[in-house]
């Protein structure tokens, strides 16, 4: 597995920044190679992506989320094996860190060789510059979930 760890710093409070990414609908905007996500309910999404002419759909579930802190998911189902957390740590009244950490697992040749040059660290580091445009630029969020899920047992 590899291990991705990108920060950006955003120009919007915490609570814009944290609702914002409660909007996984919205990530296409932001996130190369991202087609489509369906949010099935509160914890659960079902994922289409294209990444390098391959296509791949995949289900996650978010195993533990406290708002303005954090979320962290894991996949599922489907022929991408992922999991990670993103953390929101303010810095001033205006000013928020988001940092995400993501354990990826490369599937297939294509994706293998793209970990091995690095392709899929440069297209996390450039989803999060992404965001910070995306969240910057809006002025607002696009909408949020304020709910709380608990870790279960492992």
């Amino acid at each position: 597995m590899s291990t991705v760890k990108e920060a950006v710093e955003v120009e919007v409070p915490l609570h814009t920044a944290y609702n914002q990414w409660t909007q996984f609908e919205e990530f296409p905007n932001f996130m190369e190679g991202v087609e489509e996500i369906r949010q099935l309910d509160d914890t659960h999404n079902h994922w289409v992506t294209k990444i390098g002419g391959v296509r791949r759909e995949f289900d996650t579930e978010i195993v533990d989320q406290l708002a303005d802190e954090r979320i962290t998911w894991r996949t599922t189902s489907g022929d991408t094996r992922q999991k990670g957390t993103v953390r929101f740590q303010r810095v001033d009244d205006s000013h928020t860190r988001v940092e995400l950490v993501l354990d990826v697992e490369p599937t297939g040749v294509v994706e293998k060789t793209a970990d091995m040059a690095g392709v899929i660290d440069r297209r996390v580091k450039g989803d999060m510059r992404r965001f910070k445009d995306y969240i910057e630029h809006r002025g607002g969020e696009s909408g949020a979930w304020r709910g709380r899920v608990k870790p279960g047992p492992s």
